[in-house]
């Protein structure tokens, strides 16, 4: 006698972290705009769109270069000094360089995450780090709710 049986995984509450980017929102001049933190490449990154849609300043770039992504290459001649918050907390100033793209606005890469010295935590998909003597958290957007946010730490709340 042979018996088949159907194992099907359990749908884990929490699967859609490990399965997503880093994603969350900040606002920038009063507008709300889409943030990436990727550590994959060295260059922080804005999109052009942005800059033209908040009439955000550029300056030229010190050291223009040539950015090749998959099969695009980009001349990259200008940067931008972007001030944004996340949450009513976090408040930060980051030097972009103005390249063309569709996955976001901006895009956190390598520079952000070595000054602030971030731990990824995988599991939960959220970023830590200390900011003038706060430690924050980044929580990333949950698909399911459309919601992201950034928590103070325990030890400094009562500060």
């Amino acid at each position: 006698m042979t018996h088949h049986i159907l194992k099907i995984a359990p749908i884990l509450e929490d699967d859609w972290c490990r399965k997503s980017i880093f994603r969350t929102s900040c606002t920038v001049n009063d507008k709300v705009c889409d943030v990436i933190i990727d550590g994959g490449s060295c260059k922080n990154v804005v999109s052009p769109a942005m800059v033209e849609k908040l009439a955000l300043v550029t300056v030229d770039h010190p050291h223009p270069y040539n950015l090749v992504w998959l099969e695009n290459s980009q001349n990259v001649y200008k940067h931008c000094l972007v001030q944004f918050t996340i949450g009513d907390i976090y408040y930060d100033k980051v030097l972009y360089d103005v390249i063309p793209k569709d996955a976001c606005h901006l895009i956190l890469w390598r520079p952000w995450q070595f000054y602030h010295q971030t731990m990824h935590d995988g599991k939960k998909n959220t970023y830590s780090f200390t900011k003038d003597g706060v430690t924050f958290t980044l929580l990333t957007v949950n698909p399911n709710s459309g919601m992201s946010s950034v928590s103070i730490g325990e030890d400094d709340k009562d500060k």
